[in-house]
């Protein structure tokens, strides 16, 4: 019998996050004692699918992870979080990147190091030949802008079998306009930041905030809906309407958090880019998803990790 779920493709990122509890972020030469040591995946298209799969949706995760010890650990916890993985380096002895992440207690907030995925190569020539594989069922194609030849690759196929194609933009990396030419959904970071050739080329078209630059000038390079988060401040976004003039321009409120209640931002944009995937996925208009996926990030902050809610009585509910 065939499957009537929806399903959702993410492609990017994987990495093994260590977590550690602290009271402060240490200064230089400073030792400290962590309260708390975990050990997970993280990255934030692997994120992203386990909070799709958290809400209900099927999600196949399109990464590098290699074999080894490290990548054996990695894919154990995927398989946990019931997101299937389609290995672009099957069988290669690779490690996936490392991530050390501090979060400091009493304010949620985290400091991250960590590698990109610059050390796997190019992955393009292994996604093109699995890219019909991949894309089969799919009513989504999420991208994080890592793994780029894949992405490329992937988000090229998807738009030629129609699917839509999401951006989570956590940074603007090389030749990121030119993957925005395939993207119809981008969901910009607080961080993210555009050349300023680029940026200056959209501020005759708003007149509004400057933020509202930033939605203009990626929208120029082809995406129909575009986005920015801004932690626990409203979520503006900017949408092309078919026969209308100008396009629309709005917020989105998140959910109100006291800052007592914030235990962990770690991870609440990956959330909020699973869950956006995930609604559109349900054929959810994007406006409406928006919304949606920020209550689902609002409650992610409150508890530990980029999963930590999906262990909580608000799991699956909006």
């Amino acid at each position: 019998m065939t499957s009537t779920l929806p399903l959702v493709v993410a492609c990017g990122l994987v990495t093994l996050d260590v977590l550690q509890d602290v009271d402060h972020v240490p200064a230089p030469d400073e030792k400290l004692v962590a309260t708390r040591l975990d050990v997970t995946f993280g990255g934030p298209a692997a994120n992203a699918a386990a909070t799709a799969v958290a809400l209900g949706v099927p999600a196949r995760l399109v990464t590098a992870l290699g074999s080894g010890p490290v990548a054996a650990l990695v894919r154990a916890g995927l398989d946990e979080a019931g997101v299937e993985v389609v290995d672009l380096l099957d069988g290669v002895p690779a490690s996936p990147a490392v991530s050390t992440v501090l979060v400091t207690r009493g304010t949620g907030e985290r400091a991250v190091v960590s590698v990109n995925a610059s050390a796997s190569g190019d992955l393009a020539p292994a996604a093109r030949s699995r890219a019909a594989a991949v894309l089969e069922g799919a009513d989504v194609l999420l991208l994080d802008g890592h793994h780029l030849g894949a992405a490329l690759v992937l988000a090229e196929a998807a738009r030629a079998r129609g699917v839509p194609v999401v951006l989570d933009g956590g940074s603007w990396k090389p030749r990121t306009d030119e993957l925005l030419g395939y993207v119809d959904h981008a969901v910009l970071s607080a961080d993210f930041r555009l050349p300023e050739g680029l940026r200056g080329a959209a501020q005759a078209l708003t007149a509004g905030a400057p933020d509202d630059h930033d939605l203009a000038a990626v929208a120029l390079l082809g995406p129909a809906f575009v986005a920015r988060s801004a932690g626990p401040g409203p979520v503006r976004f900017r949408r092309r309407v078919t026969g209308a003039p100008d396009a629309e321009v709005g917020a989105v409120e998140p959910s109100t958090v006291p800052a007592v209640d914030v235990v962990d931002t770690l991870g609440a944009g990956d959330v909020l880019h699973g869950a956006f995937a995930e609604q559109l996925a349900r054929g959810v208009d994007p406006v409406t998803a928006l919304a949606a996926a920020t209550r689902v990030a609002s409650r992610s902050v409150q508890a530990r990790g980029a999963r930590g809610w999906v262990a909580g009585p608000a799991a699956g509910r909006r």
